[in-house]
């Protein structure tokens, strides 16, 4: 059977050109896929569960180092609890935002559409170029807003990759537009393939506490005890009652080693609905 790729598309979005690193550099570029490419991310996540496992992986947006997480993919995960995939290596790409359209100047320009995260991590170039009044829009991806731009709409313009632009033959009104220079957002490969254990692994898991005080506080309590350094923590609603929350995290090291292994046993014990998201290591 062949191998599958999903991922948040469409062609030419930053996705896409993590999907080349992980097939390069996690696979090798002999092994052939069926890429697919998918309007959002939950569509992504949904995809894969529903195909052939052993042959099929998934890639999506995790963190911005502007922006931080990207909570539909935090909640997309919550999907995978009762499968046997996980989170099997992840890959930072850096973002250079241009704004790409046919308008012949910055004046011309009434409606700028993107991703949300996009927009966001551009939010001082729009206000420093354009009045209040400007029409800000949301889409799926920053590709496929390049995609719907037409000469006879000069005055609507869209966020994104120059990769994208060149790719759609639309003209670059301004490069280098996003707010940091170092904008960089991380992502991740979902699948079943098992890890090596290599001294760069990352382990992700999620939990919720008890209602009382000091209960995170306990977890993080254990990590200290196994000399374990946390990478990242975030929360969002469990949406099973209000208060309740699911807190996400990332640690150094891979599951299978002794200190990770014993620190996780350990917080079993004190957590309520766990979920191993993977062990995996970096692909550059």
């Amino acid at each position: 059977m062949q191998n599958k790729i999903f991922y948040l598309g469409p062609q030419t979005s930053y996705c896409d050109c993590a999907k080349e690193l992980f097939i390069k550099k996690f696979f090798n570029e002999q092994t052939k896929f069926e890429e697919i490419a998918k309007p959002t991310i939950i569509s992504v996540i949904k995809a894969l569960t529903q195909s052939e496992h052993k042959n099929s992986f998934a890639i999506m947006p995790i963190e911005n180092s502007i922006q931080g997480i990207v909570r539909e993919t935090l909640d997309a995960l919550l999907l995978l609890k009762y499968t046997d995939i996980k989170i099997i290596a992840e890959a930072s790409i850096p973002v250079n935002h241009c704004l790409i359209g046919y308008a012949s100047s910055l004046s011309e320009i009434n409606e700028i559409t993107s991703h949300p995260q996009a927009i966001a991590q551009c939010y001082n170039f729009i206000s420093d170029n354009f009045e209040e009044a400007i029409s800000i829009k949301h889409d799926s991806s920053t590709a496929s807003a390049i995609s719907k731009l037409t000469p006879d709409s000069p005055n609507s313009v869209a966020i994104g990759s120059e990769y994208s632009a060149k790719y759609y033959n639309i003209p670059i009104i301004k490069k280098d537009i996003n707010d940091m220079p170092s904008n960089t957002t991380r992502f991740i490969l979902l699948g079943i393939k098992k890890n090596k254990i290599t001294k760069q692994d990352k382990t992700g898991f999620s939990f919720s506490t008890p209602n009382s005080p000091g209960a995170l506080c306990n977890v993080l309590k254990i990590l200290d005890k196994y000399q374990i350094n946390m990478t990242y923590i975030d929360s969002r609603p469990s949406k099973k009652s209000l208060g309740e929350y699911m807190f996400y995290v990332d640690i150094d090291g891979h599951a299978l080693t002794e200190n990770v292994s014993k620190a996780i046993f350990e917080i079993l014990q004190i957590v309520t609905d766990f979920q191993y998201l993977g062990s995996y290591t970096q692909c550059k």
